[in-house]
């Protein structure tokens, strides 16, 4: 019985053993026939098989990089865009492309004619051609698959080019709103390298003293092209792009247009604010971030998404949070990679210049900058303000002749002449003794008219007043007043 327990024992663990190999060579040979047929899909499409933009499995977070500036995988497709804006797409390229999926580009059109740092009359008219195409395309392509209608091959190689850049089956769901064209800024940003070399030594510096990367001195690369003079809508000015109030709360409250427009004064001005963010937010893509949308903006959305930056880049619909907010970090990492290898960029070479002193003038060469000259201001009046002890002097004489006044009509309370003239007596030497300086200036000489009264004789009693003044016309005519002049 044994012996035919271990004879039956030996003859199915090899059949098992055997069955399991043949099972592991199917899957291989069915993975291999899936893998063949992915990449007969694959060259179909043009272009190279672009990286996912925010796979919803994406869960790394801001701080789990070694480096100082963390690069998610989740927003790769928007660095390598923005490498093509700033180092491969040059002024007469226009790209047109998905403004939250930044792989998905659906062509870059070559500008005719001759360009600069604006468009003409007759590219502004073909890029807004280009526009109105590829949004009707996507339109129509939407229509065509919600109704289920055959699809040619243009529209076939479109929606696979949709779907695989999105990650998503119904990623044609939006796409005609989400159409942008975007310049490419090549000969801008090598400009740029040119003039850092200028302040990259000093703006090191700068930062390694506040115990910052010294990498955040490529910023202006993202903020002004290291343009001196640049000036924004939004009121910033200078290479690092103050605005008057960020200038008061980081500048040493100094928001001057001369102060902002220094890159020296203002990149120190930049290193406290940058230490400050990171302190509040405590990681460089949320810090770097705020230089655009703001440090209370990101507090926001750091009280939401925590560190995780890809998701505050998808999911974070604050109204003030759009574009550019969502692709500045990428921007500066962009910057970044072309700045430590410019030769891969620009083969052609690229000349620094030389020295960190500045001079707006030179600034101004820089971008063919001509200041408007302006007329000399007019001299203003000086004001004269009585002293405070002209003016406490006024207040006692008022204080006194009110009440001198309260101390004579309690007297001539009834009109009595010998009363009343005994009374004219005492608020004759009042008067005369506060007439001179009253309110910081002198009062007239000339004797008031019937009705009228000094400032010093405003709360005399009229009776009073009347009987004073009809002894000062008497004294200049040698008579003496009659009960008429009392009227």
């Amino acid at each position: 019985m044994t012996n035919r327990l271990a004879q039956a024992f030996f003859t199915v663990i090899p059949l098992m053993w055997l069955a399991a190999c043949s099972t592991h060579q199917v899957a291989r040979n069915t993975d291999r026939a899936s893998q063949a047929a992915l990449a007969r899909e694959t060259q179909s499409v043009p272009d190279t098989q672009p990286t996912p933009a925010y796979p919803e499995d994406e869960t790394e977070q801001a701080g789990d990089s070694s480096e100082l500036f963390p690069r998610p995988r989740a927003i790769e497709p928007q660095v390598s865009f923005w490498r093509n804006v700033y180092g491969t797409w040059s002024l007469s390229q226009v790209a047109f492309h998905d403004n939250r999926h930044m792989n998905l580009v659906y062509e870059v059109f070559q500008l005719p004619g001759e360009t600069a740092e604006g468009y003409t009359s007759r590219q502004k008219e073909l890029i807004q051609e280009r526009f109105d195409y590829w949004k009707t395309r996507l339109q129509d392509l939407k229509e065509k698959m919600a109704a289920g209608t055959a699809l040619n091959a243009d529209e076939q190689w479109l929606a696979r080019l949709i779907a695989q850049s999105t990650n998503a089956a119904d990623g044609i769901q939006g796409a005609s709103q989400r159409l942008r064209y975007q310049r490419g800024l090549r000969e801008r940003f090598k400009r740029g390298l040119e003039i850092s070399g200028r302040y990259d030594r000093r703006f090191r510096e700068i930062f390694r003293k506040a115990d910052l990367p010294e990498d955040l001195a490529y910023l202006p690369h993202v903020e002004s092209s290291f343009q001196a003079n640049a000036r924004s809508s939004a009121g910033a000015l200078g290479m690092w792009q103050f605005t008057p109030g960020a200038a008061k709360m980081f500048m040493n409250g100094n928001s001057s247009v001369s102060a902002r427009l220094d890159p020296i004064a203002s990149a120190e001005g930049a290193a406290r604010y940058l230490s400050y963010a990171y302190d509040k937010l405590g990681s460089w893509p949320l810090a770097v971030t705020s230089y655009n949308h703001g440090i209370g903006g990101m507090q926001r959305a750091k009280d939401r998404f925590g560190h995780n930056f890809p998701r505050i880049v998808k999911h974070y619909d604050h109204p003030l949070f759009g574009f550019a907010s969502r692709n500045y970090y990428a921007e500066f990492l962009a910057a970044r990679d072309i700045a430590n290898d410019p030769e891969r960029f620009f083969p052609e070479g690229i000349r620094y210049e030389s020295g960190s002193d500045w001079t707006l003038a030179a600034s101004d060469a820089d971008a063919g900058f001509t200041p408007r000259p302006r007329a000399p201001r007019r001299a203003q009046p000086t004001l004269k303000v009585a002293s405070a002890s002209r003016i406490e002097q006024s207040k006692a004489a008022r204080f006194s002749t009110r009440k001198v006044a309260r101390f004579e009509t309690k007297k001539a309370a009834r009109f009595d002449p010998k009363k009343t003239e005994r009374a004219s007596l005492s608020t004759r030497k009042h008067i005369r003794s506060t007439s001179g300086n009253v309110r910081g200036r002198t009062q007239r000489k000339a004797i008031p008219q019937v009705g009228e009264r000094t400032i010093a004789e405003r709360n005399v009693p009229r009776v009073v007043l009347a009987h004073y003044r009809a002894e000062l016309r008497a004294a200049e005519t040698h008579t003496q007043p009659g009960r008429a002049s009392l009227k």
